[in-house]
């Protein structure tokens, strides 16, 4: 796991707080593309039935991403499939990036919350849910 990885999962599991952890991921000279498909991979991940995009944790979290309802990004992926929604997040203009990230890092935040809830709550094999 690198840097990258940890501060997403951490900041998911509570152990950074969540506006600490995404100033950090977004420091310097972060790669929005890299960013972007690190988090929608996790995402993927975090849906224990992979097309279920409907379920009550994944509305959950976009309905209470802590942006303005009316940001592009929200409205995008209140709008639109999920398969369509990323696409036109990614392909979003520069001035949208830490716009569409904030979104992306609290929708995982909030989807992998639900699954350590049920789908691990007896323990799993995901190292990434062992952090300290």
């Amino acid at each position: 796991m690198n840097k990258t990885e940890e501060i997403i999962n951490k900041i998911a599991q509570d152990k950074l707080d969540f506006h600490l952890g995404l100033h950090i991921l977004l420091e310097e000279d972060y790669s929005f593309k890299e960013l972007f498909n690190t988090l929608h991979n996790y995402i993927i991940n975090s849906i224990p039935n992979k097309t279920d995009y409907n379920s009550e944790a994944y509305q959950r979290a976009i309905n209470s991403i802590p942006l303005k309802p009316t940001f592009t990004p929200i409205i995008i992926l209140k709008s639109f499939s999920n398969k369509i929604a990323f696409y036109k997040l990614a392909s979003l203009p520069e001035n949208e990036n830490k716009k569409v990230i904030t979104s992306l890092l609290w929708i995982f935040k909030i989807t992998d919350t639900e699954r350590r809830n049920t789908e691990c709550k007896n323990g799993c094999g995901h190292f990434w849910h062992e952090l300290e």
